[in-house]
């Protein structure tokens, strides 16, 4: 709406606008603080989602050291079962 336009307004309708725009104000704080809210959560899911990628990566190193190690183990038995039967 023009100044020219809000100039030719009576009171009780210049009251209605502003009522009206009270209300809009009213609604859009209400959908900030749920859009504010909703994204501190999102927030909170992504650092969480980044700590367990995180976690996962240092246990899958842990479990690649146990997987080897176990690999290593089984190489000596077998060696050693290997030499005491030649010796045998």
């Amino acid at each position: 709406m023009t100044d020219r336009e809000l100039q030719h307004l009576s009171r009780s309708e210049l009251l209605e606008l502003l009522i009206a725009q009270m209300e809009e104000n009213a609604l859009l704080k209400l959908q900030l603080k749920s859009a504010m809210a909703q994204l501190e959560h999102k927030n909170i899911e992504i650092l969480k989602a980044g700590s367990l990628a995180e976690a996962a990566l240092r246990l899958n190193q842990v479990f690649e050291a146990a997987d080897a190690a176990a690999r290593q183990y089984l190489d000596n038995v077998r060696r050693l079962a290997e030499e005491g039967k030649l010796e045998e």
